[in-house]
């Protein structure tokens, strides 16, 4: 029996450009066709606009008033928001940040209070909705849902927000749960919790899911069939095993296509030393009279880095990874301990999302011309004259020449950081810390929020520009696979502390039980 089937579905858009005086249309979805059977795991991979996202919306009613349906049709027999939910990518969006968490999940039934008595054969009071409300986040593996209830979502982390969002989803007791790109932000050991989650609802309820994701290794772990997007159209189909062992479209090739591997070896020389380190900051003040806090964050931590090294650091959200480059690149000083830089590491970083790296006000011409005058500042104030031997390029030419290097047109530095793709962000953001003269390049999940073809781009650009330049780098993934092919050396670290580290083969027989942990979701 069929919980879901799309027959023959194509979707279009007006064209977005006013001006050009003509009327044309953009084709979303191509001649969709899905069936998902009662209790089976679909998955959706591909690319951001290659459709997955808008076949969800168009499934559960959600298309902007601008949609053109040409043809197809949807049959699911039930009643949305009952019988069919869905969850989204960044819980923290999807909550109402000034409603508590009991309040929030008992919408669904006061919205729906007629056709869920009707469909369970009971009264639905305030008490038995509280009741189910409790029951539900018992469900989804949260502790005292009593106190829960009467938290605000920024009290939460983020896997328990995204387990509150599921309880929430499942209150209901659907036939069709959609999850869109529902483990996107979490760390690993989060991600395979809420993975593990999933299947346990698929299992004991018999819900059926169409879950969507960019990630192959997440689709493989949860999904029976996958159905592979690319530009509106289904490329690829079938068993999991089957599309990701014997890939034939060149689109599924490129999508399974392994990360890049690392080939250099590291030089003796010692860029970067830490002794002991234990780096602190203000938590926020918990009262209007009350002093902020110091939080100790990174405790006795001690590690080395070599010229032409790249090491990666890896760990669940709150390790203490972020902490710790910020103490090493000058954002954070409120450190003990020993943190020796050489003289020509400056280390530069890369953060995880390059939009809020950009300034949105600015072209990237504006942004790189920036950087060349930070550089100049800097020389001056050390009276270091290696600048004014880089200056007798033109900062135009050289703006040129960066951009050139990290894969990118001159003519984008006329653009807006609107104007670029995610991808297209990121190298601008590397384009501006390697003309900061970077001899350390700290790299912050730096391709967690992109797509996976684009994120294999953006790993082959930093490994060709460390095996063209020597320069070393510091890589902080979750991602453990990605970690092991791109870096020389692991510090594996948890609630502040090193638990272990060595060469990246180290995560190939891991001594310590969290180290293997970590690895063994991800695989």
């Amino acid at each position: 029996m069929n919980t879901l089937e799309i027959k023959n579905l194509s979707i279009s858009f007006p064209d977005d450009d006013p001006y050009d005086g003509v009327d044309t249309f953009d084709t979303v979805l191509n001649h969709m066709n899905l069936v998902i059977e009662s209790g089976e795991v679909v998955g959706l991979v591909g690319e951001s606009g290659s459709g997955k996202s808008m076949t969800a919306l168009a499934v559960m009613g959600l298309l902007k008033p601008s949609a053109i349906v040409e043809s197809g049709t949807i049959e699911f027999e039930g009643t949305r928001g009952v019988d069919m939910t869905m969850i989204f990518q960044e819980p923290m969006t999807s909550l109402n940040p000034l409603m508590k968490i009991g309040r929030q999940a008992k919408e669904a039934m006061v919205i729906h209070k007629d056709v869920l008595e009707k469909k369970w054969g009971i009264e639905l009071t305030h008490e038995e909705m509280e009741a189910r409300v409790e029951n539900a986040l018992l469900q989804v593996g949260l502790d005292n849902p009593k106190e829960l209830v009467r938290m605000y979502p920024h009290e939460l982390s983020g896997g328990m927000r995204q387990r509150v969002m599921i309880a929430m989803a499942m209150l209901v007791e659907p036939k069709l749960l959609i999850a869109d790109e529902p483990t996107t932000a979490l760390d690993a050991v989060v991600q395979s919790e809420i993975l593990e989650l999933l299947k346990e609802l698929n299992r004991k309820t018999g819900v059926s899911i169409l879950f969507i994701s960019h990630d192959l290794s997440v689709i493989r772990r949860i999904c029976n069939r996958v159905l592979v997007m690319y530009k509106g159209n289904v490329v690829e189909e079938g068993e999991c095993k089957e599309v990701f062992e014997h890939p034939q479209h060149d689109y599924t090739k490129t999508l399974v296509s392994d990360i890049p591997l690392l080939t250099t070896t590291p030089g003796k020389e010692v860029l970067l030393e830490a002794e002991h380190l234990n780096v602190y900051y203000e938590a926020a003040k918990s009262g209007l009279f009350k002093k902020a806090s110091k939080k100790h964050v990174v405790k006795d931590a001690s590690f080395t880095l070599h010229k032409g090294e790249i090491l990666g650091i890896v760990g669940e959200s709150g390790s203490g990874k972020s902490t710790l480059v910020k103490a090493i690149v000058g954002m954070n000083s409120d450190y003990d301990g020993v943190l020796r830089l050489a003289s020509d590491c400056n280390p530069q970083m890369v953060f995880q999302d390059p939009y809020s790296s950009l300034n949105p006000a600015h072209t990237i011409g504006w942004t790189l011309r920036e950087a060349l005058r930070a550089k100049r500042r800097g020389a001056q104030k050390t009276a270091v004259a290696a600048y004014a031997v880089a200056n007798t390029v033109s900062d135009e030419a050289a703006i040129d020449q960066i951009l050139e290097r990290v894969g990118l047109e001159a003519e984008m530095k006329n653009r807006y950081p609107r104007d670029l793709s995610g991808g297209q962000r990121q190298r601008v953001c590397i384009a501006e810390a390697l003309l900061l003269n970077a001899g350390l390049l700290i790299l912050d999940e730096p391709v967690s929020a992109l797509d996976v073809t684009v994120a294999s781009q953006i790993l082959r650009l930093i490994l060709s520009i460390h095996e063209e330049s020597g320069i070393s780098m510091i890589f902080i993934s979750h991602n453990i696979h990605m970690v092991r092919r791109m870096c020389h050396s692991v510090l594996v670290l948890k609630d502040g502390c090193i638990l272990e580290q060595g060469q990246a083969a180290v995560l190939e027989n891991p001594k310590n039980e969290y180290t293997k942990k970590l690895v063994a979701n991800s695989l």
